[in-house]
């Protein structure tokens, strides 16, 4: 009986251990043309000193030279205060090198606005109006230069938006003045196959349906920001690849807790 015992024990523990290993394995979902001509690379988030962005490395890539602005919040209300708009914003710059002496240079911001409605306490434990959210806008931009070509500019935009009338809106790309790249939202559920309630979030950057990459800046579960993972398209040239490495680096400091 003591025998039979343990032999269920012993096979509870290996289930509930191969439970968890593929929870913690699961990643975000990217096409399988990428999947099959990328390299995966795991980032590795070094100490952000005081006024310094996170000291992303992954691959040939990392984190320089960086600064990190201070966050400011500007509110306003009406007389009772049932009405109020707050807008934050913060601002960051880094130097992404690489292995050769070609450089990238970020300049960012974040921006978010939020318009919300607030009841109104008129008598003790009675309250006139409602709590809503009226809108919260999360608006993100990076400028993108290298050091061979400093006469060309990469703009990244990410913008999402939430307005109680017209719904969530959702843009996002990678531009210059001859192209665009599309930054699309994916994750490790994107098809239904993982169950956990924080599945791992990431993004894959497509142009004219032709994946070139892909980043996870939250893995799920307990853990997920420490499991940040970019993927680069091997066959692109040496600068395409420096410039979506930071244009990742730079989402990965955005959504960074």
């Amino acid at each position: 009986m003591a025998k039979h015992l343990f032999q269920i024990c012993l096979l509870g523990l290996f289930l509930l251990t191969t439970h968890l290993s593929n929870a913690q394995n699961k990643k975000i979902i990217i096409s399988d043309d990428l999947s099959n001509n990328a390299e995966e690379l795991k980032v590795k988030v070094g100490t952000a000193w005081f006024g310094k962005i996170w000291k992303f490395k992954f691959g040939d890539y990392e984190v320089g030279k960086s600064k990190l602005g201070w966050t400011t919040t500007n509110q306003k209300s009406n007389l009772l205060n049932t009405k109020t708009e707050s807008n934050t914003e913060n601002k960051f710059s880094f130097v992404l090198n690489n292995k050769s002496s070609e450089e990238a240079i970020v300049n960012a911001m974040i921006k978010v606005e939020v318009e919300e409605l607030q009841s109104f306490e008129l008598f003790p434990n009675f309250f006139v109006g409602n709590n809503e959210v009226l809108s919260d806008s999360h608006f993100f931009s990076s400028l993108i230069t290298t050091t061979s070509k400093m006469d060309e500019t990469w703009v990244m935009i990410m913008a999402e938006t939430y307005d109680s009338d017209t719904g969530y809106k959702y843009e996002a790309f990678l531009r210059n003045s001859d192209r665009t790249i599309s930054i699309i939202p994916t994750s490790s559920n994107k098809n239904g196959g993982d169950a956990r309630t924080f599945p791992a979030l990431g993004y894959e950057f497509i142009e004219n349906n032709k994946s070139l990459g892909a980043m996870q800046y939250f893995g799920g579960g307990a853990l997920g920001y420490n499991k940040n993972i970019v993927w680069l398209r091997s066959d692109l040239d040496e600068r395409m690849k420096l410039i979506l490495a930071a244009a990742m680096t730079s989402v990965l400091q955005f959504k960074s807790p």
